[in-house]
């Protein structure tokens, strides 16, 4: 049932931003990851990695193929990952787990090993430096909240500059609302930290 202020209420009465009552994983994954906080390279690799798959297609294809992606890019350890070579790559086009989408694997093992040419901990440093400085007022509907930014703008940029592959604003953006850097919860939702 939505309510006034844009958000749906589950059974459960808590209200939520729509998309995240809209299937069983999306509500966990409302609840209690999109917009928490996320630090650690290789937190952050997975996040920037599973982005750039989704580019084109719904989050929940990859929200369900998440464990197979995990398995198949050794939990996104960025040095195992690093280390991929061509025989990867080939399994990793013949693995029904996940999207078998040649330029984004490759990308997902280029970005490995750009990351690992930054310093320990660059890749949290970089992202989180593109956090905005000030937070705006809260979303009161879902047309309220952006696809790109000017901060996600900037981060696209930086990373592309830095010879990331397959990030741009949007997906930059949508990596930034998954790992906590903006709250994009809707104002009456009951997830909204901030």
């Amino acid at each position: 049932m939505t309510v006034p202020g844009g958000v749906v209420v589950g059974e459960d009465g808590l209200a939520r931003c729509p998309w995240g009552l809209s299937t069983e994983d999306y509500v966990a994954y409302h609840d209690e990851e999109w917009g928490v906080p996320v630090h650690g390279d290789d937190a952050l690799f997975e996040r920037l990695c599973l982005e750039a798959f989704q580019s084109g297609l719904s989050w929940i294809t990859i929200l369900r193929r998440r464990e197979g992606f995990r398995t198949a890019f050794a939990g996104f350890r960025i040095d195992k990952v690093a280390a991929f070579d061509e025989t990867d790559v080939a399994r990793l086009l013949a693995d029904p787990g996940i999207i078998r989408n040649r330029a984004k694997i490759e990308a997902c093992i280029a970005n490995a090993k750009v990351t690992q040419g930054l310093a320990n901990g660059g890749l949290d440093t970089l992202i989180w430096s593109h956090a905005p400085k000030r937070r705006g007022k809260a979303p009161r509907t879902v047309a309220d909240v952006p696809a790109v930014t000017d901060e996600s703008t900037a981060l696209a940029k930086d990373l592309r500059k830095r010879g990331f592959k397959f990030v741009g604003p949007t997906t930059a953006y949508a990596m930034m609302q998954a790992c906590g850097l903006v709250d994009d919860h809707l104002k009456a939702c009951h997830a909204r930290r901030i």
